[in-house]
């Protein structure tokens, strides 16, 4: 295992982008890595939100904004007790990285992006999530890739799981946090 204090000024490791692209996956291999907490970003929706989206309904701006509280709140609970974490969390728009970031620049970004064909294919393969693959056309629509001075971490969906978590991590250690 890796020494979490080689990621100097970092609270939060957020893994984000569409739907179906390995979230999850690779945010719990991040955290595993590093012996970090994790948490999915779907755990913090409020029941209506999941709702909406079980019956193929996309989330509006305003839908998401409790999510959002409450994931920059989680947070800040950790920025408060000194403890960094790793969250999968789509993070679709600027405003909303923003808002998780609130102000500070101790919360990075690993974006995972890959094609439409990719992601639909691991979306159509995916079993038990009430995100359905009908929803992966708004998602892109709405998806505002995070820009250079955000300093993300940017990787292909292409790799396997471990070695894309890997590539996380190397890159996270070698590039400073954004400036807020």
């Amino acid at each position: 295992m890796t020494a979490p204090s080689k990621l100097k000024n970092v609270i939060a490791i957020i893994v984000m982008g569409v739907s179906g692209c390995g979230k999850t996956t690779v945010a719990e291999l991040i955290a595993r890595n590093l012996s970090l907490a994790f948490r999915d970003g779907d755990s913090f929706h409020p029941p209506a939100n999941i709702a909406k989206m079980k019956a193929g309904i996309a989330l509006t701006d305003e839908d998401r904004g409790p999510w959002l509280a409450a994931i920059a709140g989680w947070i800040a609970d950790n920025r408060e007790r000194g403890e960094t974490v790793v969250l999968a969390c789509s993070a679709l728009k600027r405003a909303y990285r923003d808002r998780l970031r609130d102000g500070h620049g101790d919360v990075r970004f690993v974006y995972l992006t890959g094609s439409k064909a990719q992601i639909a294919a691991r979306l159509a393969m995916r079993k038990g999530h009430y995100m359905p693959p009908s929803l992966l056309d708004s998602q892109l629509a709405t998806l505002e890739p995070p820009g250079e001075d955000e300093k993300p971490v940017t990787l292909s969906v292409a790799a396997m799981p471990d070695a894309i978590a890997a590539e996380a991590i190397a890159a996270l250690r070698e590039t400073a946090p954004a400036q807020s």
